[in-house]
């Protein structure tokens, strides 16, 4: 890793940490970041020729793997068009058509360069549809980086979010009410204590590791906000086209008001956008006051990825079985060779997302998550790093699996963490 080492230190003259987004930094799995020189399928090669299987896949887009030749001809053909035109094209269209069939509740989308943009538009629409100021969202969901969504919890789950990064003024918190994950008596109390426009979830939540959201509670869930006046928004940045063809609609059938996508939409590119019925999506400029704007937003080169990689996932009906396949014989797999160790391990795996915790229970929500042991997750990680396994460097991020694969790479993954086991 000697050119990685190198390149960190220089890297850290000039970006702030040395990177481009925290958790690259491995901070909380120590060692020095990977830097990467290139992708080939389900593997990365970092600058010092080290081959490794990548199990983040660029934290969830690169679904069909790296380097797809289809996506990669896609875009190719875009550049030479030209790479930004701040004007519409053809193949904008084409995308949302293909995005809003999936889904019958959504009628039209909007396309944005970011799932932090996507979020954040989304709360605005629904706080200006709803006429009401306060949001609730829910301890271990991640919605991007928006100042109204980084809070921290008070005194009791159920109480108005307090600035959890500095820069973030309390007055823009103020009207953020926080509630536990798969807990509905938490999210009553917070519609006793506010006036609630929206709430915001993670319906499969990818941001402490994977734990997805009871059936029954998001059903409540939904019922409260027919109930209160509320705006329902799914956050599917991460699930959306991953858990399943329809994200979550495709597993629970549960039908929110605004839905979010990202990742798997841009193909690798910059690419984020929210979705609603037509009579909420009207009140968005230009069609009416509720504004929201951006240069790059519908970018023909992210257009044209997004467009390969949804046409060859929609043409292949048996992927997400085969993909949910490989994802739970990974997690069984790990789980017995844990258990045999005497090592406590829990997972969760929802079509190719998988989420796993050296916890002594399966968690639901993300105080359940935090019990779990970091230490052992850190050490985890360094060791099947040097056997050339890539897992995300942090405990609570979802893994990936991609479309190339093979049972071979999940095979040769059990056999590292059987030896890795015994460090544990």
């Amino acid at each position: 890793m000697n050119n990685s080492e190198k390149l960190f230190i220089e890297a850290q003259k000039y970006i702030v940490g040395g990177v481009n987004s925290p958790v690259r930094a491995f901070k909380s799995v120590g060692g020095t970041p990977l830097f990467i020189k290139k992708g080939e399928g389900a593997y990365i090669i970092d600058e010092d020729g080290n081959k490794y299987l990548d199990f983040i896949q660029s934290w969830g887009p690169l679904i069909l793997g790296h380097c797809d030749k289809d996506v990669q001809d896609a875009i190719c053909e875009a550049v030479s068009n030209g790479t930004s035109f701040g004007a519409p094209t053809k193949i904008e269209t084409e995308l949302a058509k293909e995005v809003l069939e999936l889904f019958p509740h959504l009628d039209k989308i909007r396309f944005v360069s970011s799932g932090t943009e996507a979020t954040m538009s989304a709360i605005r629409l629904a706080r200006g549809v709803s006429g009401k100021d306060d949001i609730i969202k829910f301890k271990g969901c991640y919605h991007g980086h928006s100042d109204s969504l980084l809070v921290s919890a008070g005194s009791g789950a159920a109480t108005f979010g307090t600035p959890s990064s500095p820069g973030v003024p309390a007055d823009f918190t103020k009207h953020t009410l926080l509630a536990d994950y798969n807990d509905i008596e938490s999210v009553k109390k917070c519609f006793e204590d506010g006036d609630v426009g929206c709430v915001i979830i993670e319906p499969i939540a990818g941001n402490m590791s994977l734990v997805p959201a009871d059936k029954e509670f998001l059903l409540e869930l939904r019922e409260l906000c027919n109930k209160n006046g509320a705006l329902l928004i799914f956050d599917e940045v991460m699930s959306g086209f991953r858990a399943s063809l329809k994200g979550s609609y495709g597993v629970l059938e549960i039908e929110a008001d605004i839905v979010t996508f990202g990742k798997v939409i841009g193909g690798g590119m910059p690419v984020g956008a929210f979705a609603a019925k037509a009579d909420i999506m009207k009140h968005l400029s230009p069609e009416g006051p509720i504004y929201q704007a951006g240069t790059l937003s519908g970018n023909p080169v992210a257009m044209a990825a997004g467009l390969a990689t949804l046409k060859k996932l929609k043409s292949n009906p048996n992927l997400y079985t085969e993909l949910h396949t490989k994802a739970e014989t990974l997690m069984a797999g790990m789980a017995n060779i844990a258990n045999d160790a005497g090592i406590d391990f829990h997972y969760n795996v929802r079509g190719s997302m998988f989420g796993f915790f050296f916890n002594s229970k399966a968690p639901k929500n993300f105080d359940d998550v935090c019990a779990g042991d970091e230490k052992r997750y850190a050490k985890f990680h360094s060791e099947m790093l040097k056997r050339g396994f890539y897992f995300a460097p942090s405990a609570y991020e979802t893994g990936f699996i991609c479309v190339s694969m093979t049972d071979k790479d999940i095979e040769q993954t059990l056999e590292a963490f059987s030896e890795v086991v015994k460090c544990l």
